[in-house]
């Protein structure tokens, strides 16, 4: 993936230089590289930036330097162009992904109180905010965005599946994590966590990030549980009901007990104490004669 950031301070990136993102530049899975918007401005001072028509605080980054430094870098329009913006909508894991099949990105750091909205109409393709707060300008919220996308570039990742169990990837935060020792200032690994059952543990860790995601974050916890309706826990109630002794031989036949090898009428009716399991989400009733074997003889 090739990545292109037009930016006032080039300098800034150099932090993606080291760790996961380092080694990846290091192997040609990615790209990226800062070019400073100064280098193409045509003021004799280098100045990307004037004050504002209709007046208001602050100064606004000029359309010049910016749109031809685009035309520089991009004149085929071949890069998806990103103006890094709290105007934007919100980058999220759904985005991410999107972005990461992208082979050419631009993205452009805004700073002071903005850009130019013409340079916008005219170079870019796409606004994204990173969140719901303001920054002195988008090199920050640049870094963010290529680090998310780097890390579904194949290989960048010691392994493929570390992208598939994690936060918003099926909706919900991350399940809570432990390793070595068992034990730290007292508080121990979950048992369940050790069995080597991997479906109760499945069943666990879901249980956890549906706790995490209702604690801290109750609009994604209703906007999944919108798309997944729990199946409610089967409750057995104790219920008085007439059925044939043909009912009781039927379900007792499987268990393989005395009572099966009795001899019942079809229209023998018994009034028997059963426990009826219902499933409230499924609505289907099924009948549990394991504790009528004593009614019945």
């Amino acid at each position: 993936m090739k990545i292109d950031i037009l930016t006032l301070f080039p300098e800034m990136f150099d932090a993606l230089n080291y760790s996961i993102l380092g080694r990846a530049a290091q192997k040609g899975l990615l790209e990226v590289t800062p070019h400073n918007i100064r280098d193409y401005s045509a003021d004799k001072h280098r100045r990307c930036d004037d004050y504002s028509f209709g007046g208001g605080a602050g100064m606004l980054m000029t359309a010049q330097p910016i749109f031809d430094a685009i035309k520089a870098i991009d004149p085929q329009h071949v890069a998806h162009r990103v103006y890094m913006s709290p105007k934007g909508k919100l980058l999220n894991q759904k985005k991410v992904v999107e972005l990461s099949g992208i082979d050419n990105l631009l993205l452009l750091c805004g700073h002071y109180e903005g850009v130019d909205e013409r340079v916008l109409k005219l170079c870019i393709d796409e606004e994204i905010s990173v969140g719901d707060y303001v920054l002195t300008g988008g090199e920050l919220p640049a870094m963010v965005l290529i680090d998310a996308v780097a890390r579904y570039i194949p290989c960048v990742l010691g392994s493929e599946e570390a992208t598939g169990e994690e936060s918003f990837v099926n909706g919900l935060l991350e399940y809570p994590q432990y390793t070595r020792p068992f034990s730290f200032e007292g508080i121990p690994v979950p048992d369940i966590l050790l069995n080597g059952h991997h479906a109760k543990i499945n069943e666990w860790r879901l249980a956890r990030s549906l706790e995490v995601t209702k604690a801290n974050r109750p609009d994604l916890y209703e906007r999944y549980m919108e798309g997944h309706p729990p199946v409610c826990d089967k409750k057995k109630s104790k219920k008085r009901r007439r059925i044939t002794a043909q009912e009781a031989l039927l379900s007792d036949s499987d268990k393989g007990s005395a009572f099966a090898e009795s001899k019942c009428s079809d229209t023998l009716m018994l009034d028997l104490e059963v426990d009826e399991t219902v499933d409230t989400h499924t609505c289907d009733i099924s009948t549990d004669t394991s504790e009528t074997d004593d009614l019945v003889k």
